[in-house]
């Protein structure tokens, strides 16, 4: 088994507006965190000053290096540091991290969190009941997880908030530090530590979107300074004795019609997950395959096509969850079909899917028919798989950690009820 963490410091100075939903924090004050990257263990840290934060590990200072320099955008420098095995403690900036657990048994599952701000599409970024993630960040620690996955989207504030609109008075927007650290760091500060991470790629974190800031900061793989982005993260795997964690970079496949050089990409990625992977698979990406946002006239809507191409017949019987974001709803489907069930958890933080919550039992979504399984709209929250003697049991939480749903997982099956 391979481990991978990742610790990270974010320096966060204070700004002259700065948003109502954002406490006052001391200059370069750290975030730190831990990440499973893409050939092992890692701590990162992204600081104000000009130095890289010290690091300890087993008692034993070690200096970290240089990920991504700071830059005319980005007033901040990513530092990084291998971390070997069979360690027993690592510090950064005097913080302590808490190290992985071999064998997970408690997984957080949290997505698409970040504050909308874009053209029309505002949101009140300085009212946490219309953008929760602080608090969803803080009932996730509560429950102090073995490990948390993010599926994706973590940077949507890309336009300036209009003029007179208190609600999001004072915010940062772009592809740039500010926006970065208003958007995920600081709200999800006292979660970072809690417990390591796994990252997905969001299609907010294109290259033409946040990709820069997703690069820098969140991506498994060496970051690239002479692009500054990479267009495509590579496919990772992080191997446990639960499961094989795959995760793939979907954030630039269209949806609405096939595009088949993505798709035979992504087929080939699939494709080889049956060398690359040992025991029962999750496969984390962020759009997902045999899903919709809601129904419109009976008809779903924001179904992916070329994932559907790429993954017919391709995917390992061994691959029992795909877990996604992108549709902004709490979702778990089972399928007609021998397939993964689909479970969705896109409801983090940023605008929520209009529409009802709904039976999505016969839900025909790419000739594929939902057999059962639960769509919840309008609530904000999280996800918590606990492993139990019989399976997963998947738990759906709201903003403020009152559980809602809860799926018993064995295999592909997945049987749900009202808490």
């Amino acid at each position: 088994m391979r481990w991978a963490w990742g610790a990270m410091l974010l320096g966060g100075c204070i700004m002259s507006s700065v948003p109502a939903s954002r406490p006052a924090q001391a200059d370069a004050a750290p975030y730190v965190w831990m990440q499973y990257a893409a050939d092992g263990v890692e701590a990162r840290a992204i600081t104000t000053q000009k130095a890289c934060p010290a690091a300890e590990i087993d008692g034993v200072d070690i200096a970290m290096q240089i990920r991504a320099g700071a830059e005319d955008k980005f007033a901040s420098t990513t530092c990084a540091l291998a971390i070997p095995t069979a360690v027993t403690s690592v510090k950064i900036g005097g913080v302590a991290l808490k190290l992985p657990v071999a064998s997970p048994q408690r997984i957080a599952i949290v997505g698409d969190t970040g504050c909308r701000l874009k053209g029309i599409y505002i949101q009140a970024c300085n009212d946490p009941q219309k953008w929760p993630f602080r608090q969803v960040a803080a009932s996730i620690a509560a429950q102090h997880p073995d490990l948390i996955i993010h599926v994706g989207d973590y940077h949507y504030r890309e336009t300036a908030c209009p003029a007179g609109d208190a609600g999001c008075s004072g915010s940062s927007f772009g592809d740039n530090w500010d926006a970065w650290r208003d958007d995920f760091f600081d709200p999800a500060a006292h979660l970072l530590p809690i417990a390591p991470w796994v990252m997905v790629r969001g299609n907010h974190e294109e290259c033409a979107r946040g990709g820069r800031g997703w690069s820098r900061a969140l991506e498994a793989s060496p970051y690239d300074d002479f692009t500054g982005c990479n267009a495509s993260s590579p496919p990772f795997v992080v191997k446990l004795p639960l499961m094989s964690l795959a995760v793939i970079d979907t954030a630039m496949v269209p949806e609405p019609t096939v595009d088949e050089r993505q798709a035979s990409v992504v087929h080939a990625q699939y494709a080889a997950l049956q060398t690359t992977t040992t025991g029962p698979v999750w496969v984390l990406q962020h759009r997902p395959i045999w899903s919709t946002g809601g129904v419109v006239a009976g008809l779903p809507f924001g179904d992916n096509k070329t994932l559907a191409l790429a993954a017919r017949d391709t995917l390992p019987a061994r691959v029992d969850y795909i877990l996604s974001g992108h549709h902004h709803v709490f979702q778990v489907l089972n399928y007609a079909d021998d397939l993964p069930t689909q479970i969705v958890v896109g409801h983090g933080g940023d605008f929520l899917n209009k529409g009802r919550s709904a039976d999505p039992a016969g839900w025909v979504i790419n000739g594929v028919t939902v057999k059962a399984g639960l769509h919840q709209t309008g609530k904000f929250g999280f996800a918590m798989m606990q492993h139990t003697d019989a399976g997963w049991t998947l738990t759906n939480f709201d903003q403020a950690g009152t559980a809602l749903q809860r799926c018993d997982l064995k295999g592909r099956s997945a049987v749900c009820a009202t808490e």
